[in-house]
């Protein structure tokens, strides 16, 4: 997960196409030929699109993107160390 990342998806996508191209990872994923490299690899950006759309929801509902991002980046770490 990378913050700044996930704000550039953000500012620069409508939320319409972030959700299309999650799509069109898992589909890759799903591909035989992938390799587990290319699996963590698509993982994370598709974690960062993921992030990007849940920053968009929060932002649409009054939140600063500052605010959006600090909070999505504790529920992702808040998820982490309950495993």
């Amino acid at each position: 997960m990378k913050l700044p990342v996930i704000k550039h998806f953000q500012k620069n996508n409508d939320v319409q196409k972030l959700e299309h191209t999650i799509e069109v990872l898992e589909s890759f994923t799903e591909h035989r030929s992938v390799k587990e490299e290319e699996m963590d690899i698509v993982g994370e950006i598709i974690t960062n699109i993921a992030g990007a759309i849940e920053m968009d929801k929060m932002v649409k509902e009054g939140m600063s993107e500052k605010d959006a991002a600090n909070a999505f980046a504790q529920r992702v770490l808040g998820s982490i160390d309950r495993n």
